[in-house]
């Protein structure tokens, strides 16, 4: 077949967000991707921010949306190309602000039994933690870990608080809305707990992932920069019971469901020294760089990077089933 009569694809990548370099990583995977599977014909556009205008005016038989942050992944975009009427990948605009909303997705997961820590919205005119310590404290729309204080003590909070209040004024002198942030508890307290992660496909749950980081904190040097983070793999180095295992899978493919997700996420997890499951967030652009770990736990089944790029693609299409029932994964059944 040639590349004419192939269906056309627009990859976008970049963004305004924080993560826009990461975005351009990852868009420019996933435009090699489609085009190295033979199944379609791919343009990668690294943009800002567009409206339905210029989308309009790009030909393409399908969109591939790939921006990481609040306005590429949390509704905004959604919104231009649900307006634009053409078949795109992703999620749609009310799943995508869900899942962008940390405490959203708590609700959820919490409506549904799935165990999740309590949390509160950070006051910055109250300068007392309203829980026990340690505590995490992030931003509620960002990911990433971008935003992230660890406070094992006091002070550690006192200066986090700060480092935010100064932050909160810098945005609102450029003119930019502050960001919410939250806190929850540090799970595992001062134990370090084990970090899981499950992607989904259609809604089939990829293996699980352990993410083991050098110096303890899976942060966004750890994720994108450095190498010295491990990443162990349900079927060849993943030491974890084969009920835990289910559990994580299954925890995810109903948080996906009930959430309204489609074609692609990644949930993450903690499981404490006690053997319980504690879900984070999840996330419905996952990265997908060299890094990244959707890409890790699909070629560990044999899905290589090209195939997961066009299975995408025909998921969106309508050209492939969605998959499997709640707690198989690719290949099953």
């Amino acid at each position: 077949m040639s590349m004419s009569t192939l269906p056309t694809v627009l990859v976008l990548g970049g963004g305004p967000d924080a993560e826009r370099e990461v975005s351009i990583k990852s868009s420019t995977a996933i435009a090699a991707g489609l085009n190295a599977s033979g199944r379609f014909a791919a343009r990668l556009e690294i943009i800002d921010t567009v409206d339905g205008a210029w989308l309009k005016d790009q030909a393409a038989d399908l969109i591939f949306p790939y921006l990481h942050g609040p306005w590429g992944e949390g509704g905004p975009l959604q919104d231009i190309l649900e307006r634009d009427g053409r078949p795109y990948v992703g999620t749609d605009a009310r799943g995508a602000r869900t899942a962008m909303d940390k405490i959203a997705s708590k609700f959820f997961a919490a409506e549904i039994g799935v165990p999740t820590a309590p949390a509160w919205m950070l006051n910055l005119r109250d300068p007392v933690c309203p829980t026990k310590l340690p505590v995490i404290i992030k931003p509620v729309h960002e990911g990433s870990t971008i935003g992230l204080h660890v406070c094992t003590s006091r002070g550690e909070f006192t200066r986090a608080v700060e480092a935010i209040e100064k932050e909160t004024r810098e945005r609102l002198q450029q003119g930019l809305s502050p960001r919410p942030y939250m806190i929850e508890p540090k799970i595992g307290g001062d134990t370090r707990a084990r970090e899981l992660t499950v992607g989904i496909v259609g809604k089939s749950a990829l293996p699980v992932i352990e993410i083991a980081p050098k110096d303890g904190l899976y942060d966004y040097q750890a994720k994108y920069i450095r190498d010295d983070t491990r990443y162990l793999v349900e079927g060849q180095d993943l030491d974890l019971p084969e009920p835990v295992i289910k559990k994580v899978k299954k925890h995810t493919q109903r948080l996906f469901k009930a959430m309204g997700l489609r074609h692609v996420a990644r949930a993450d997890y903690l499981l404490d020294r006690d053997g319980a499951l504690w879900f984070l967030e999840i996330n419905t652009t996952p990265g997908f760089t060299d890094h990244s770990l959707v890409p890790k736990a699909a070629a560990a089944m044999g899905l290589a990077m090209p195939d997961l790029c066009a299975k995408l693609a025909e998921l969106a299409l309508g050209l492939v089933p969605a998959g499997a029932a709640e707690g198989e994964t690719i290949g099953e059944g």
